[in-house]
């Protein structure tokens, strides 16, 4: 067992990108939900076609997500080499032996998450995406056989061949924290954003979370029961955004939940903001200003303005040149 991160070379992304302190917001992968699949053994770059998963059914499972908004990934179940074709008998009740697990989560506004044990997982090319495009929870359920309500999950990026950092940094705080919640953290095949590793997803709500630790992934995991975020996860440090806005509203939403210490993942909701109905604000007056309407559900409400900035360059991938880094300026223009 670890005791932490490991080690990643001098001079990675990861390691560049906390050296510089570079701010998390805003830089959550788009998707409005989630398929989660078990695979064991390796991982390729694109793990849906380069896994033990068949090629065509992966690309068939990854394109049913894409095409409407969504992310398919791949799971494997900490403390395992990743090359065991049965790793995913490790950790399993001996009714589920031999079995994987899927996951459906819709992460709008009022999150679910289900659970699946399939013999097969070409099963889920009847899953009904549409109704999942859409959150609607009783027809994904009577669409996928054996589904039920799960309790939220940690996913935890260790795709090392799309970024070493992922591996490096990210099984060992899998691992650590899958000790104390067995069945809750799973290693995903990628969450986006290596340059933040360890980084995670927390399903059903779309949470993207960066430089992760064992003690963080745990208290997220108690949070979340009761559809929370620890107030430890707030901020540019570590909230990165909910996956189903975009990048702009994610910076708003999460910029004010941070001054508000608001930890509640359902109390907020962010849209654009129409230039009519902006006060003393006008977007198009710098290039990358958007201005969005942060609403709680108290019924307060805040105009917030977010205008991307160019920092200076780094990588964001290990191995590759480095590029300017966009960061985020944020102004509460107005609340009520």
């Amino acid at each position: 067992m670890t005791t932490g991160h490991g080690i990643p070379a001098a001079g990675s992304c990861s390691v560049a990108f906390d050296e510089a302190g570079v701010s998390a917001y805003g830089t959550a992968a788009l998707a409005r939900f989630f398929v989660a699949v078990e695979q064991p053994g390796p991982w390729g770059r694109d793990a849906a076609t380069q896994s033990h998963l068949p090629a065509e059914l992966g690309r068939a499972l990854g394109q049913a997500c894409g095409e409407r908004g969504g992310r398919l990934t791949l799971l494997r179940r900490p403390g395992r080499h990743a090359d065991d074709h049965a790793a995913h008998t490790h950790g399993a009740s001996a009714a589920d032996a031999g079995r994987i697990t899927a996951y459906a989560a819709w992460a709008g506004a009022t999150p679910w998450l289900l659970e699946a044990r399939l013999d097969d997982p070409a099963v889920l090319l009847d899953l009904d995406y549409d109704a999942l495009a859409e959150g609607d929870q009783d027809a994904v359920t009577a669409s996928l056989r054996g589904a039920s309500p799960a309790a939220p999950v940690l996913l935890v990026c260790t795709n090392g061949r799309r970024d070493v950092c992922c591996a490096v940094r990210g099984r060992p705080v899998a691992l650590e924290a899958s000790a104390q919640a067995p069945g809750r953290v799973w290693e995903a095949s990628h969450t986006g954003g290596h340059r933040f590793a360890p980084t995670g997803v927390l399903l059903p709500f779309g949470a993207t979370l960066a430089r992760l630790d064992p003690t963080l992934c745990l208290d997220v995991l108690s949070r979340a029961d009761t559809g929370e975020l620890p107030e430890r996860a707030l901020g540019p440090l570590h909230d990165r955004g909910r996956s189903s806005l975009e990048p702009g509203a994610q910076v708003a939403e999460s910029h004010l939940r941070h001054v508000l210490s608001e930890t509640s993942l359902t109390a907020l909701s962010t849209r654009p903001l129409a230039a009519s109905d902006q006060l003393g604000l006008d977007a198009s007056a710098t290039t990358g200003t958007h201005i969005y309407l942060v609403t709680h559900r108290d019924g307060r409400s805040w105009q917030v303005q977010c205008t991307s900035v160019a920092q200076d360059p780094l990588p964001e991938s290990c191995g590759k040149a480095p590029v300017p880094v966009k960061a985020w300026s944020v102004t509460v223009a107005a609340s009520s």
